[in-house]
């Protein structure tokens, strides 16, 4: 099979962001297709590191593909007991993991997952990201998911995708299913 290569391998920046379900799922996309090509992913998870997701065990299935759960949550909603001090210091832990990887030269897409929740938290500060894109090796493709984009990382991206909800079982109490939901 022919695949189109580009003239110049440029690596993006890819922001996925908004209120609706699918950020996650959507970047988790990008790692099937990278596998698919023989790239090598890093997923760093900044808050959903102790709820369990089925994606999780799916991701160990797939060659080429490191991740790390560095959260504890969903910091302040659904009874999470961690104080804001703690989430901070997971992901404060992350952002020095990520520049690691970023830098290591052993992957082709890095993924933050959920890092603009964790901005909008002040779990990690705008120059912290900031750096993060600005340190970005030109081959490597960087996405960044989360609620709340911030507006001068959305500037700098190359491509941003808003996941909006229109409809979601939860507002009609229908509890979170397996394989859909987590």
């Amino acid at each position: 099979m022919d695949y189109l290569e580009p003239k110049q391998q440029t690596g993006l920046m890819v922001v996925i962001t908004g209120n609706g379900k699918g950020k996650t799922s959507s970047a988790l996309g990008m790692v099937v297709r990278a596998v698919g090509h023989g790239l090598r992913v890093c997923v760093i998870s900044f808050m959903k590191g102790d709820l369990y997701a089925g994606e999780y065990d799916g991701l160990k299935f797939l060659p080429g593909v490191e991740h790390h759960l560095t959260g504890k949550g969903f910091c302040g909603i659904q009874g999470n007991p961690y104080s804001h001090a703690e989430h901070r210091r997971n992901a404060q832990d992350a952002i020095v993991l990520a520049k690691e990887k970023l830098l290591c030269g052993a992957f082709d897409i890095l993924i933050l997952d959920e890092v603009n929740n964790s901005l909008k938290l002040r779990l990690i500060d705008l120059p912290q990201v900031l750096e993060i894109m600005e340190l970005k090796p030109s081959a490597l493709h960087l996405v960044l998911t989360g609620r709340d984009a911030h507006p001068e990382v959305i500037d700098r991206a190359h491509t941003v995708s808003e996941v909006m909800e229109i409809k979601h079982a939860y507002r009609q109490e229908i509890e979170p299913q397996k394989g859909i939901d987590y």
